[in-house]
């Protein structure tokens, strides 16, 4: 990949290592840094749109105003023109003949960005002519735009960008977009990319597997659409002057990264004020129990990640479920909004389908909303890390039906994560860029699932509560921040010690697993000694006691590790009379080997029998029974026989 000067772009293996060097170099912290209460304001936006719902397309103005936070002075800006993903079959996003990142789908009804203007306030300069036409890198694309300034912007200087542009709405492929009269916008605007603290831009050419990454900032957008539809915005919305058959809002959003809107006169709107936000849940005609619910887990969320992660900042939550044909745009977050989805059976069909998608999306208010991690480059810090906040808010509220409960059947969305990480997680890496893996169902089993099935194995073997504690540290030190993954190791280093911060460094970074298992389980009487014995000058013959049961058993297992992880385990050993005995393995080494002596015979092993370690690959060798007596010896010769055969044989 060929990179420009202020491209921040490199190989995976790269990262990974300077990742590793970073982490490894860290000393152990005793308490996280305070909490940020508000962001610095670097990227914000003036912005007006109006929607024409027959045509599909949003005609914006206003202004982009950056503030140059850095000790670097800038001689150019990238601007990321998100919409032009879908402006034709040549752009990264829609180049696959596979169809696009989640959806599969490919474009028709295509969709685009035109700046008609792009002026500096302080020279009047218009920067549009002089652009650079496609993405860095990749001549056929046209989403990461490199603009040259006309004169530095020095450290602690603002440059204000008046802008005018028109949007084509694409039918709707993934997020963005229109299905008849439904509307939903998402990165709409042409948007500035991250500025670095070095003073290098943070962009990158749209990838179908990717998300975004941006600058804090004030966003105040004003929307203009038919005067019979319903609309849900980031921010606080209020009425404005309209002219007729015209509906026009004043949103308004503080210490946010971006801003997205949904029209539609289908909305059905429930609205009700939980923990002080304002919740509002639009949902199309007919899902008033999917509005019940979806309502009824934000009320949970709010409280429950609130007091895991900190406060929900914010005064107001749109919660968007999209109507049918629309599903593509669902599923996803924004500051201050989230979109849902289903069909309207979903509530009685058993599966907390409704109420996962609500509490994940909810999720991403924290990893992704308040710490605005990259999800280009590690998209693990925000769908990884609230893949697992998800499973475990579910689970204190559902228990082991926190996936599905119905029809005498019980499953956990731990044990689904599970599942399917165990197919694909030795596959990558975890702590890679959303562009690197090899497809998006790898991205979902590795990124969701894995990393989900990391943290919840952590939960299982250093403890809950202590957990919970390395997850508020990282929390308060990743708010309004930009974390890397540096930050989340740290705050497990803190909480649960060196050992465990190694062993998820290994599973992020090295593709670490492991795999428990217990091999021959051996018990044996112990008989008074027999034989020839020479004491005090004489020789004494003792017979073996043929027939008598013996008053003791040894017995002797060895329990094996596969894999880098050195995760504690527990070995419970049985035993012929039914009582059962554990002993305690703290992973160091490759094998441990069991051994007893008591009145009952040893007849079996398993190793981890509370299941805690949920990464372990392979559940099945985790038992072993009791060994046959001579079957080992019989397995033995029929082995040495077929060696001195095969010899035999051999010039």
């Amino acid at each position: 990949m060929r990179c420009e000067s202020s491209t921040r772009c490199t190989t995976s293996a790269s990262l990974r290592s300077a990742s590793l060097g970073l982490l490894l170099s860290m000393a152990p912290a005793a308490h996280a840094a305070p909490a940020l209460e508000r962001p610095e304001h670097v990227a914000s936006y003036v912005l007006s749109a109006r929607l024409d719902e027959a045509s599909h397309r949003v005609s914006g103005r206003g202004s982009i105003e950056l503030f140059n936070y850095t000790e670097q002075p800038l001689s150019e800006v990238y601007l990321h023109l998100y919409m032009n993903a879908f402006k034709n079959d040549e752009s990264l996003f829609l180049r696959s003949p596979f169809g696009a990142g989640r959806s599969g789908q490919h474009g028709s009804k295509w969709g685009y960005i035109d700046v008609k203007r792009l002026v500096t306030r302080e020279g009047a300069v218009d920067l549009w002519p002089a652009r650079g036409a496609k993405s860095p890198g990749d001549p056929q694309d046209e989403t990461d735009v490199r603009l040259a300034l006309p004169q530095t912007l020095e450290p602690g200087k603002r440059l204000t960008l008046d802008v005018e542009f028109e949007v084509q709405l694409p039918e709707v492929v993934e997020r963005t977009g229109y299905v008849q009269d439904y509307h939903f916008v998402a990165q709409w605007f042409p948007k500035l990319a991250r500025l670095m603290p070095d003073g290098t831009f943070a962009h990158f050419t749209f990838h179908p597997q990717s998300e975004f990454y941006a600058d804090f900032g004030r966003y105040d957008v004003t929307l203009d659409v038919p005067a019979s539809h319903v609309v849900g915005a980031s921010g606080q919305c209020e009425a404005a002057p309209a002219s007729p058959g015209r509906r026009v809002l004043r949103c308004r959003a503080e210490d946010v990264h971006d801003f997205a809107w949904t029209s539609w006169p289908g909305f059905q709107e429930v609205r009700q004020s939980v923990a002080g936000v304002d919740v509002r849940v639009l949902t199309p005609p007919g899902y008033a129990r999917s509005a019940a619910v979806e309502l009824d887990t934000v009320r949970f969320g709010l409280e429950h990640f609130g007091k895991r992660f900190g406060r929900y900042p914010y005064p107001t939550l749109t919660v968007v479920h999209p109507p049918s044909g629309a599903s593509n745009s669902g599923g996803m977050e924004y500051p201050t909004l989230i979109t849902t989805g289903g069909p309207w059976y979903t509530p009685w069909s058993g599966a907390r389908a409704i109420e996962a998608v609500t509490i994940h999306e909810l999720g991403h208010q924290w990893f992704y909303g308040l710490f605005a991690s990259d999800e280009h480059r590690y998209p693990f810090l925000d769908e990884g890390v609230n893949s697992y906040a998800e499973h475990s808010s579910l689970s204190a509220r559902y228990g082991d039906g926190s996936a599905f409960a119905g029809f005498g059947l019980r499953i956990s969305s731990e044990a689904l994560s599970r599942a399917i990480a165990a197919e694909r997680g030795a596959d990558e890496p975890i702590a890679q860029g959303a562009a690197d893996f090899f497809s998006f169902r790898s991205l979902g089993a590795i990124v969701y699932s894995r990393t989900a099935t990391v943290l919840s194995t952590l939960e299982r073997v250093y403890g809950k509560a202590n957990l919970d504690l390395a997850l508020a540290d990282y929390a308060q030190a990743a708010r309004f921040r930009h974390p890397e993954p540096a930050t989340l190791v740290q705050a497990i280093r803190g909480r649960l010690g060196e050992v465990a911060a190694r062993n998820l460094e290994r599973a992020l970074f090295e593709r670490g697993g492991v795999d428990y298992l217990v091999r021959e389980v051996q018990s044996a009487a112990l008989d008074a000694r027999a034989g020839v014995f020479d004491e005090s000058g004489a020789r004494r013959t003792v017979a073996r006691a043929e027939g008598r049961p013996a008053e003791r058993y040894a017995g002797h297992a060895v329990v094996l590790r596969h894999g880098a992880l050195e995760l504690p385990v527990q070995i419970e050993l049985r035993f012929e009379d039914g009582h059962t005995e554990l002993r305690n393995w703290s992973g160091d080494g490759t094998r441990y080997i069991v051994s007893s002596e008591g009145p009952s015979r040893l007849v079996g092993v398993t190793v981890d029998p509370q299941k805690r370690v949920l990464i372990d690959e392979n559940l099945t060798n985790n038992a072993a029974a009791r060994e046959a007596q001579g079957a080992p010896r019989v397995l033995e010769r029929l082995l040495y026989a077929a060696e001195l055969l095969l010899a035999g044989g051999l010039p």
